[in-house]
Order: structure tokens, then C-alpha cells, then sequence
């Protein structure tokens, strides 16, 4: 098992976090993504304390990092699981140990989400942003997660692959990857961890409008799609049944032209995102299933607009009941079985030791670290011999070998 670790414009923080976790036994990977030269030193620090660093030349992103550090582990560390923590201290080594160990412990279609329950001394805008992005997940997906904003998580190395092909740059990523993993027939386990922010969290590059309008888009689309298409049958139907005076006619003429809209919207924008990472789901086989369920919908929807407008409802009235009650049902429906390849890629070739086991490189363990202490400020030496963060570092990088002379 490898930590992952992102960082930009890091504190000595991270310093602590690398010499707990080398102490302890782990191998770790930092991505700094782009902190500038007054940050060097102390990523040199990290180099000494036996972390292995990758050099973003600019910022790029939370989700740039975290994907930066999974391409270069799966190339030089196959095979092998990876815990991701933030570098700001609101992860304690004890929690990374406790999701790891659970993590080895799940099948390969699985990811642990190292979850918070909130208690204490809560930042304001941590406790509303969390609540709110949760209640929207479940909303959408159906699914109950608790903390969807956690950066403590741990993928087991058959996922790395999908994970690379997940869209998102920044905080949004690690979003989209719930998203998607509920799409695409993955497991999502949580497992308790200790709520820490220091100083309100000051530490924290969230933007409060632009990412959080990056986080909670994907949760949206689906709506976005859905209201598109439910536009467009409203219009069509009123003005075919103002044409025809045929319920039944209009209905089927409306839902034909609104549900070709809406399965091209939700093939290309909505689910199409996970079927692209996940492998390509056959055009055919996805159209058929949507048929079926839009002619499942269909039936629904003409027998639930008859008896509404028996009832004396006025008929857009009842089509608005009745676009509202089969909302859910459609959403759940693609989610599950329209969209989804129903199959997980493997990664090759397959983990060769235990989870947990890291590979043994041929080379001298480093010394035990020390705790860290305020770096100098002299000029760092370089942390691996190319500053292109996805190059292929040897197993002998990743795992330090000897002292720099």
C-alpha cells in the first residue's frame, strides 16, 4: 500500500505527516501541484524524510494531482493498493492505518471513504457545504453517503485504471468519482475517522463560489437533462393534443421526439462519463434498454394523464404530477441498468504481493526519520531527475535507497 498525498502551498504539516507515516512503515508519494519556488525546500524536506516527489510546473488542480500520482504508481508500483490523505493535518496517521487495513479487507470493486461524523468545533462553512452536497447525492444517485467530501480514501489497485479515466481537475473530482462509482456497479464502504480542522480551517484552497459550483454540477445534469426533456413533451404534447383532440396520440408523438433527446443527452453528458472510463457501453445495447424503459414509462404516464384528467385535472397540471412521480424511477433505472457496462476493469498485471505488501525494491531501507524541523531555506536538491510529474520514476525512487551524499 502506497499514501498518496496532494499538495499546494503546504505547511510543515505535511512535514509531520511524511515522518509519521515513514516511521511507521508506509511508502509515500507527494504531488506538488505547482506551490512555486517558495515551497521547494520544504518538498526537499519531504525528499529527505524518504517521500517520493512529483513536480507539478503549475497549478493544475486537486484532481490533476491525485491523477498525476495514480498514473505514476500504477506504471512503477503495480499491483499495489493506495490510500489518499490531504496534506493539511485534518488526517491523522492513525485514520490512514484504519482505512488501509480496511481497504485490504474489501473486494477490488470497492473504495473505503475514510468518513467524518462532523462532531466539535465545525467550521461553518465545512458543516452547511458537507450536509448540503450529501443530501444532494442522495437525492440524485439514490445513494447514502455521509461524508462526500472527504480526501481520506483508499482504492484498491484494480481501480486505479477507472479512476484515471474519471473527469474533474480540481475539488470536483473527487466528486465525480462517487458519481460514477455508483453508475458503473462499484461499492462505496465507509469507515469512521476523527473530525480535525485546525484553525477553521484556514489552511483550506477551497474557493467557496467556483468550486463549489465544480462540486455540486455533476449532481445536476441528470435534472438538467431531465427538465430539458420534460420541456420539450410538455410543449409537444399540448400542442398535438390542441391540434388532434387524441390524448393517446399526443402522448406517444411527444414522448418519441422528448425521450431521443433525453437518452442522447444523458448518453453523452450524464452517464456517458462513466461508460467512457469504465469501458465503452455498446450504443445498441444501451438503446434498447432505454426503449424498453420508455416504453414502460410511456404506458405509466398515458394511464397516470387518464386518470388525472377523469379527475377533472387540467392537463398540464396532471402532466406535471406525472413527470414528477416518474422522475425517480427513470433516474434510478438508467443509473442501474441502462447506462451501465456492468462489468469492472482489471488492472494488468494483477497485484502480485498482499495488500499491504509493498514490493521490496533493491535498495538500502532509508534511516529512520525524525521529526521534522523547520526547513532551511538554502536551494533544495532536485527530487527525482526530470521535472515532468508523470515520468516513470525507478522502484528504487519511490522508495529511497541511502542518505543524499
Amino acid at each position: 500500500m502506497v499514501v498518496l498525498i496532494p499538495a499546494y502551498e503546504p505547511d510543515t504539516r505535511l512535514l509531520t505527516l511524511v515522518a509519521d507515516l515513514r516511521t511507521a512503515g508506509h511508502d509515500v508519494l507527494v504531488v506538488d501541484d505547482g506551490s512555486g519556488p517558495d515551497h521547494a525546500p520544504l518538498f526537499a524536506a519531504a525528499t529527505r524524510l524518504g517521500a517520493h516527489v512529483l513536480t507539478h510546473p503549475r497549478n493544475r488542480g486537486k484532481g490533476q494531482a491525485l491523477r498525476t500520482g495514480l498514473a505514476h504508481l500504477a506504471a512503477t508500483r503495480p499491483g499495489q493498493d493506495v490510500v489518499c490523505a490531504d496534506c493539511d493535518g485534518q488526517h491523522t496517521p492513525t485514520d490512514i492505518d484504519a482505512v488501509a487495513a480496511r481497504l485490504a479487507a474489501v473486494p477490488d470493486d470497492t473504495l473505503v471513504l475514510g468518513t467524518r461524523r462532523f462532531t466539535g468545533d465545525v467550521p461553518t462553512r465545512s458543516r452547511v457545504g458537507n450536509t448540503v452536497t450529501r443530501l444532494l447525492f442522495r437525492a440524485v444517485t439514490g445513494t447514502a453517503v455521509h461524508d462526500t467530501q472527504t480526501g481520506l480514501r483508499g482504492y484498491p489497485a484494480a481501480m486505479i485504471p477507472w479512476l484515471l479515466g474519471v473527469r474533474g481537475d480540481r475539488f470536483e473530482y473527487e466528486l465525480e468519482i462517487l458519481l460514477r462509482a455508483t453508475t458503473s456497479g462499484r461499492r462505496i464502504v465507509e469507515h469512521d475517522i476523527a473530525t480535525v480542522y485546525l484553525h477553521a480551517n484556514a489552511s483550506s484552497h477551497f474557493r467557496p463560489v467556483a468550486d463549489s459550483l465544480r462540486v455540486y454540477l455533476p449532481l445536476l445534469a441528470f435534472a438538467a437533462s431531465s427538465l430539458t426533456a420534460f420541456v420539450l413533451d410538455t410543449v409537444l404534447l399540448l400542442a398535438l393534443h390542441a391540434t388532434t383532440g387524441n390524448l393517446l396520440l399526443s402522448v406517444i408523438g411527444a414522448r418519441a421526439v422528448s425521450c431521443a433527446v433525453n437518452f442522447h443527452l444523458n448518453r453523452r453528458l450524464v452517464f456517458g462519463r462513466t461508460t467512457r472510463a469504465a469501458g465503452h457501453t455498446p450504443r445498441r445495447g444501451a438503446a434498447a434498454r432505454y426503449a424498453a424503459l420508455a416504453l414502460t414509462l410511456l404506458t405509466a404516464n398515458y394511464l397516470l394523464l387518464t386518470a388525472l384528467t377523469t379527475l377533472g385535472v387540467p392537463l398540464l397540471t396532471a402532466k406535471v404530477l406525472t413527470e414528477a412521480t416518474l422522475f425517480a424511477t427513470s433516474f434510478e433505472v438508467q443509473r442501474r441498468f441502462v447506462f451501465t457496462t456492468g462489468t469492472l476493469p482489471t488492472m494488468s498485471p494483477a497485484r502480485t504481493t498482499p495488500r499491504g505488501k509493498a514490493p521490496q525494491c533493491p535498495s538500502t531501507p532509508p534511516a529512520r526519520p525524525t521529526r521534522p524541523q523547520q526547513p532551511s531555506p538554502a536551494p533544495p536538491q532536485p527530487s527525482s531527475p526530470t521535472s515532468d510529474a508523470t515520468s516513470h520514476a525507478s522502484c528504487s525512487a519511490t522508495s529511497p535507497a541511502s542518505p543524499r551524499s
